[in-house]
């Protein structure tokens, strides 16, 4: 029996029509997709956008769904400048006036200037006159010796005629103090200060001027491991204040309002007495 031909296979050229038909679909549903995302309600939409601004900023919305304009408060600089400005002139003064001040007391210290015993520094503040305590008091006392009370003297007529705060601190080494009268350098220095104070007191200087602190040997200006460091330590420093007082603000509680208060003033010192005599002491003060 004879075997059958095959027949011959005809090529199918229409292939590509099926790819081209699936891309074109998959193209439709992506623009579909897209337009579908792209139409959001625009109502919806800021209905939710006010709402959160609202939410956030604590501003309300109007019903038109309109945010209304809030306009910032200016900072006052130009009152802060012409403030600084106005106070100038009077800080230029009270230079002038400290400088003047810091003449007369070199003039009546002079020879005591000269021994390297004080020293009259001008700092940002104002004038301070720096005393050895060896001219001032005798070791572990703290009565002023006869020959330093007519110069303290002098210092208190030239600062009597001023109206500057005066703040009178005493200092000590480190070598420590333990007697009936004195138990510590805290105690030494204190007296000491106050009976500067008094001292200008007497002198007709007011009493709510005058500051008294005593550091003890807190604040040394040279090392305390020699004997020259520790003579510089023990001092008396009388500084005359030239700042300007400033006006007070109090400070409240969150939600209360601050109001400014009177400028501080100059509180007097307590009196402390001083002391007659002293017990021996273990080092030189």
């Amino acid at each position: 029996m004879a075997r059958r031909k095959r027949e011959d296979e005809h090529d199918n050229h229409e292939r590509w029509l099926v790819s081209y038909a699936d891309f074109i679909t998959l193209l439709f549903a992506f623009f579909v997709v897209m337009y579908a995302l792209s139409s959001v309600n625009e109502g919806k939409y800021r209905i939710l956008s006010d709402s959160m601004v609202s939410a956030f900023r604590n501003i309300p919305v109007n019903s038109v769904g309109q945010i209304p304009l809030v306009v910032p408060t200016p900072v006052p600089v130009q009152k802060a400048s012409l403030a600084s400005k106005t106070q100038e002139p009077v800080r230029q003064k009270q230079r002038e006036k400290m400088r003047n001040i810091a003449r007369d007391i070199l003039e009546v210290m002079a020879p005591l200037v000269e021994q390297g015993k004080v020293r009259v520094l001008e700092t940002s503040r104002g004038v301070t006159i720096e005393i050895n305590d060896s001219i001032l008091f005798a070791p572990g006392q703290a009565l002023i010796q006869p020959p330093l009370a007519r110069a303290m003297q002098s210092v208190a007529e030239v600062l009597v005629a001023t109206d500057f705060p005066i703040t009178i601190e005493g200092h000590t080494d480190d070598v420590p103090i333990s007697n009936a009268q004195f138990p510590s350098n805290w105690e030494l220095s204190a007296v000491r200060a106050t009976t500067v104070l008094r001292l200008f007191t007497a002198a007709g200087i007011a009493p709510t001027r005058l500051t008294a602190i005593g550091y003890a040997d807190t604040r040394p200006v040279e090392p305390n491991a020699l004997a020259d460091g520790r003579a510089r330590n023990r001092r008396v420093s009388i500084l005359i204040d030239s700042a300007i007082p400033e006006q007070a603000t109090e400070v409240k509680l969150q939600g209360q309002e601050s109001s400014p208060g009177a400028a501080p003033t100059e509180a007097p010192p307590v009196a402390v007495p001083a002391p007659q005599s002293a017990g021996a002491e273990t080092a030189n003060r």
